[in-house]
């Protein structure tokens, strides 16, 4: 069944009849989704400090270089999931109502999955270490928190949250790549494997120089009593 693209939408409170201009949409939700989600990827990937003994202190500023990949990881993804949403829901009212096109169910997928990272975030669990909240520097005792303590609890929203992550990635390649054979926009198509060029040379030379710091490491420090630390020591793992 083919789907008649909207040129024009009737505004009941305004009695006026508006043109549709469908390429805004589509270079809204390329920025949000090729721009601003790469971007937060990089920085949370190869933006974090290099380990200390006892990981990042409690108290700096989030704009601190030493949490800056962490404050515009999750900037980044809570302004690209409340923008797509919003793209979404007005795209919807000018077609009059949901599609049901390819390009609707992908990008329905991906901006749901695209909240369930942020809402899995949530649920992510306590810190602890030294510099926790709730820590006393002197007492080890004093440093348990799921994180530190890399629990069930935290071990499962980072499986959850890194594998969830590539399948939004993939399905916004599918929104995109329908979004295009249901309406070309060369432009869009050009800048699109411009930025898949620029994102895999960009993350290969920051993989090549080492750039990509152990989160928990970097966080809480390479001090060989860490829970985290003897465990993956006791099992011959290296940090990733």
């Amino acid at each position: 069944m083919s789907y008649e693209i909207p040129t024009a939408k009737y505004i009941d409170f305004l009695d006026k009849t508006i043109e549709i201009h469908w390429d805004y949409h589509a270079l809204l939700m390329f920025g949000i989704w090729f721009v601003l989600i790469p971007a937060a990827l990089l920085f949370i990937r190869f933006g974090k400090p290099k380990p200390t003994t006892y990981g990042i202190p409690l108290g700096i500023s989030r704009f601190d270089r030493r949490l800056l990949w962490w404050t515009l990881h999750y900037s980044l993804l809570y302004l690209a999931i409340a923008l797509s949403i919003a793209g979404a829901l007005i795209a919807i009212w000018l077609s009059g109502g949901f599609s049901g096109t390819l390009h609707a169910w992908f990008g329905s997928g991906t901006i749901l999955l695209g909240t369930l990272q942020i809402i899995s975030a949530w649920f992510r669990g306590s810190h602890g270490g030294k510099h926790g909240a709730e820590s006393d520097p002197q007492d080890r005792s004093t440093w348990s928190g799921d994180h530190f303590d890399m629990t069930a609890k935290r071990r499962w929203f980072e499986v959850y949250h890194k594998t969830a992550g590539y399948i939004v990635i993939v399905m916004a390649v599918g929104t995109a790549a329908s979004g295009l054979w249901q309406f070309w926009m060369p432009g869009i198509a050009i800048a699109f494997i411009l930025v898949m060029i620029v994102v895999l040379i960009l993350a290969t030379a920051l993989q090549a120089y080492g750039l990509n710091v152990d989160t928990y490491q970097s966080v809480y420090g390479n001090h060989p009593d860490h829970p985290f630390n003897k465990r993956r020591s006791s099992k011959g793992q290296s940090p990733d």
